[in-house]
């Protein structure tokens, strides 16, 4: 319920002062992956958002896609940075359990890029936590 209400506000102030920060975007989807609402997580996604995990590449082709996408992590993710450059936001996680899933590295860091476009993600790469920034290639 939380996260919904922070999905709520974010909407609110995406209607009230033009659209929503990147990183405002990234923060609500983070919160509503945490408090296991994947349909208020999905909702972020545009339509035809990409996922690449490693090799793997995922077109989200629609709400149905994005939110069993969301539904199927592990993880839940506490944010402990964000950097952000225009609609690019790097933010790193400190992982725990969620609700219905064993996390496979709690404790452990995760790094992952946003891209951000009219309020929604259109790209969630999982960044490989043993290269520094500058070696990303995006």
């Amino acid at each position: 319920m939380r996260a919904l209400a922070v999905v709520a506000a974010f909407v609110v102030a995406g209607c009230a002062g033009g659209e929503p920060s990147p990183e405002s975007v990234v923060r609500a989807w983070s919160e509503a992956v945490n408090s296991g609402d994947d349909a208020s997580a999905a909702r972020l996604f545009a339509t035809g958002a990409r996922v690449v995990q490693g090799e793997r590449v995922r077109r989200l082709d629609d709400y149905a896609d994005a939110r069993a996408w969301n539904a199927a992590l592990p993880c839940s993710g506490r944010i402990v940075q964000l950097d952000a450059s225009g609609e690019t936001v790097r933010a790193t996680f400190v992982l725990g359990n969620r609700e219905r899933y064993r996390c496979d590295g709690p404790g452990e860091r995760a790094r992952t890029l946003f891209r951000i476009r009219d309020g929604k993600i259109v790209l969630w790469h999982q960044l490989d936590p043993a290269l520094a920034p500058d070696e990303e290639s995006i």
